[in-house]
């Protein structure tokens, strides 16, 4: 009867397996009826072993919590917010912000825990998301106010350069046509990847890597050791190949780009690394499987004063460069439902692609 009942419990919780925060169902006394799948992974303990346990006794100082039950039972307060330190098995504890809720039935209570990590992430994910948004809109605005005048303005130069006799003056306007067409070049470029269409295929990520190193090694040769560390397990996916090798392009051609003084000196590494992430969240979203790949050099390092702005369109670390790459691979990675992350040190700089996998 017992076992029926608990089984029944689960069913009727089953939804919170859904969430991307980690949840807890508790007695009135502090007995946990129900954890969810992220709880589970949290803790390093499976569902089993944790159901029946006492849950204040999770948590580095227990106190809080059986306060909170205790204020609750007492219908001191029907929620409660506090920080703390959930155990976890074999590692360190994990800082969280506890929220604690009365249910309709009194004997249940619901316990959700934010990791502070993960809701300071989710916090600069979704400002990134923002930004990324904003600066489309931006770019596509901008883009075609400045091609409309650009071509009047070539037109005007040329019809002007055909009424003048005086070869100096002739320079003058072609100063004009040529910075014309270095600006319609810029224009086209920011309007690329809005005009293509999302082309949707079945996707081999190493494939993908394979093509980007092809590519890097026929441009830098020599002093360039290009590391392939890849879990050949990772499944095929649908996505735009194009887009994606063009992302992977963009970013390891720029990492070769800051590694121009190793590779000089015969000592520059760049690794392509692909891993499966599992149980994983991004973009306020949990997946069971995503693809993980890092493109890592042991190049300088972004400077700090772009760090913050690395994925805006024209900000770039580098004299003459344009800005682009990482906007336009930001852009694609979002296209397919993904995210882009950047650590990086002097020594060490790792860009992380991540893309849902079915």
């Amino acid at each position: 009867m017992a076992a029926s009942s608990s089984a029944s419990q689960a069913d009727r919780f089953q939804s919170f397996d859904l969430l991307a925060t980690l949840v807890a169902v508790l007695r009135s006394n502090g007995e946990v009826l129900f954890v969810n799948a992220a709880l589970e992974d949290a803790r390093g303990l499976s569902r089993r072993a944790i159901v029946g346990t006492r849950f204040p006794e999770s948590f580095s100082e227990p106190g809080p919590l059986i306060n909170a039950l205790q204020g609750i039972g007492d219908n001191q307060f029907a929620a409660l917010r506090y920080d703390a330190g959930l155990i976890r098995l074999n590692r360190d504890t994990l800082p969280v912000h506890v929220i604690v809720t009365q249910t309709e039935r009194a004997e249940e209570i619901i316990v959700e825990l934010l990791p502070l990590e993960l809701q300071a992430r989710q916090d600069r994910e979704e400002r990134l998301s923002e930004q990324a948004q904003a600066n489309k809109e931006l770019i596509r605005n901008l883009a075609h106010e400045i091609k409309n005048p650009l071509g009047g303005i070539r037109g005007a130069a040329q019809l002007l350069e055909m009424e003048i006799e005086s070869p100096e003056l002739i320079e003058y306007t072609q100063v004009i046509i040529h910075e014309s067409d270095r600006l319609q070049s810029l224009v086209d470029r920011l309007l690329a990847p809005h005009r293509r269409p999302h082309v949707v295929g079945d996707v081999n990520i190493h494939e993908v890597c394979e093509r980007v190193r092809s590519l890097i090694l026929a441009e830098f040769p020599r002093g360039l050791s290009v590391v392939r560390d890849f879990d050949t397990s990772i499944p095929e996916f649908r996505g735009d190949r194009e887009q994606l090798i063009q992302t992977v392009l963009n970013i390891a051609h720029n990492a070769c780009q800051a590694l121009a003084e190793l590779i000089a000196q015969g000592s520059a590494c760049l690794t392509f690394h692909t891993r499966v992430a599992r149980q994983t969240t991004f973009g306020k979203q949990r997946y069971r499987l995503a693809l993980e790949l890092h493109v890592i050099d042991n190049g300088p390092g972004v400077p700090d004063s772009i760090k913050d702005r690395i994925f805006y369109p024209l900000v770039s670390g580098r004299e003459g460069g344009s800005g682009l790459g990482l906007t336009l691979a930001q852009t694609f990675v979002q296209q397919h439902h993904g995210l882009i992350e950047c650590d990086s040190v002097p020594g060490h700089t790792d860009f992380k692609i991540l893309i849902p996998l079915p």
